[in-house]
This record gives C-alpha cells, structure tokens and sequence, in this order.
C-alpha cells in the first residue's frame, strides 16, 4: 500500500472516531510501527493531522468550535448544503424546534426562502430576523439568560418554556459527532436544551456539517441511539456512511 493510500485510510479512520493509535494502525494497514509514525509525521507537517502520544488526532483548524464573535461563520457553504437537505424533514403546518448554532442560523435562511407553512420555537435569536421574514412562518422565541455570545438564550426559565412544546421535529446543531462518543458539544449552556427537545420532539435530526465528523467536543449531550437522523453535506464518503450505519447512527 503506498502512502497516499494509507494516508487515506488514516484520514478516514479520523471520520470515524476522534484519535487514531498507532499500534492499531500498523495492525490494520499491515506496516510496521515505525512506517505508521513516519506516515503520521509527514501528514501533520502537511496541516492533515495532529501527533499525539501514541497515535494522531485532527487538527484544531478542523475542529469548528465556532460562534458569532468571530465574524464569518467556519464551514458556511457545507451548512448550508446540510441545512438545504435538512429542510426536506420539515412538512407543512408542523411544530418545529430549533436550538442554537450558527448551522441553525444558516437553516433559519433556507427556511425562510423555502415558503413552508410551520412554526418554529427557538431560542435562537441569530435566527428570528430571518425566519421573520417568512409571511408563512409563526415564530416562538423562547426566554431565559442571554448567551451574547451565541445571541441566544439558556437555563431554567428557556428550558421550562421549551418543555411546553411537543414538537413534530427538533432540529439540532451540535458541535462534534464520533461513533464511539456520540454527540458532543462544547456550549455547557446549551447541553440541558439540546438533551430536552431531543427527549420532546417525535422526530430527533441533528444538523451539522462534515467538519464535525469523527471529533469530541467537552460534554457528552446525546448518544447515538437519541438521535433518529443526522444531515449533513455531502462530503462524507460512502464508506464512512456505512460505517456509522453499522455503529447505529444514519447520515443522510
């Protein structure tokens, strides 16, 4: 196997989870440990990889831990796609809930320009210009602390108002996704909000771009097995599909 091609596999093997081990890597790609340090040091002076003790992980570049104060919004174009598929889980008059996170402001956009009929609760402030401007959208804005930050709201008060609803599909963006930890999410604040509408919504459809796959953020919010789909763009290789299909999570 050349380098190019185990530099693949390594790289995929990422997708799937957050760090790579050496000793397993040499198993698989059937080379010597020593090969598979070498293949490791040239992709991370390449920016592909980040060495870690006994094996590799993802770059921080990689790792969109992104919120409002940072101008541009990281990944803009692969959010969108995501968000754009996500907007086919949506049927007319429906009760859709939506947290925050810059994918979710993105799909507020698409929203609003697909002319569906629905309302949406959100605690999304980034959000509400948009979906205001959709004469066939009802919004709810939900209450609480004000994360300026995010521009949106947490705590006991947001989700008290939220635990109202029984919505027909909650849309969720989260941070980071792996088949071995589930979702994980950086924004302490807004775990207790993602967890609350995934356990009240019928239909459970996190929405996150490529850039998320195979990484672990600080807190575990939801296991595989909460979350009924996960949309994303259409950046993932099919291999990679099947193999979190095989671990219990569909992306589409």
């Amino acid at each position: 196997m050349l380098y190019n091609e185990r530099a693949e596999f390594i790289l995929q093997q990422l997708q799937l989870q957050s760090t790579v081990k050496v000793s397993e890597l040499s198993r698989q790609l059937q080379v010597s440990v020593d090969t598979v340090r070498r293949d490791l040091k040239t992709m991370e002076q390449g920016g592909q990889i980040r060495c870690v003790r006994g094996g590799a992980c993802l770059p921080e570049s990689r790792v969109s831990f992104s919120n409002f104060t940072g101008g541009e919004i990281i990944h803009s174009d692969l959010k969108r796609e995501a968000a754009r598929k996500a907007l086919t889980y949506i049927k007319e008059n429906d009760v859709v809930a939506m947290n925050s996170g810059t994918t979710n402001t993105i799909l507020a956009q698409e929203l609003a320009n697909a002319g569906l009929r629905c309302t949406v609760v959100t605690n999304n402030y980034a959000a509400i210009p948009a979906l205001m401007q959709a004469p066939g959208v009802r919004v709810i804005a939900v209450g609480g602390t004000v994360d300026t930050q995010e521009r949106s709201t947490y705590g006991t008060l947001c989700e008290e108002m939220f635990s109202r609803f029984y919505p027909d599909v909650a849309l969720l963006s989260i941070n980071a996704v792996n088949y071995k930890d589930g979702y994980t999410d950086f924004r302490m604040d807004e775990t207790g909000v993602i967890r609350l509408l995934a356990a009240q919504a019928k239909q459970v459809v996190a929405v996150m771009d490529s850039s998320k796959l195979g990484q672990r953020s600080k807190c575990r919010v939801l296991a595989a097995d909460q979350v009924d789909l996960l949309v994303m763009d259409d950046h993932v290789p099919p291999e990679v599909r099947d193999k979190y299909r095989t671990k219990g999570i569909t992306i589409l």
